[in-house]
């Protein structure tokens, strides 16, 4: 978990190995994350010197969010508040509210 993402409170992760939270990225209030979540970058720019530049790049998951075993959410997308996103899924754009995200990639 890098020091610099902003974490809200009640924020819990059960099982917690394998966890990855980008610098950038934002989480919100009362989010639960199990093993094996990541929450990255999909690529990097990089300046003239060739050094990774500080722009943000992580994922925003908004408040009352569920993402369950080994799920990589993968970019500067949001994930819309109430959502549940199930296991080993790959996600790389935006989930509205309210939404249910499982393994076949649907929509509930």
């Amino acid at each position: 978990i890098h020091p610099a993402a902003q974490i809200g409170p009640y924020f819990a992760i059960d099982h917690g190995t394998g966890i990855v939270i980008g610098e950038t990225a934002i989480v919100g209030h009362h989010v639960m994350l199990y093993q094996g979540v990541t929450l990255g970058a999909r690529n990097f720019q990089y300046d003239n010197q060739g050094h990774p530049m500080n722009i943000p790049r992580h994922p925003i998951v908004e408040d009352n969010v569920t993402i369950y075993s080994n799920t990589s959410v993968l970019g500067r997308i949001t994930i819309g508040h109430d959502s549940i996103i199930g296991g080993n899924i790959w996600l790389t754009h935006d989930i509205p509210p309210h939404s249910r995200i499982t393994q076949a990639g649907q929509k509930e």
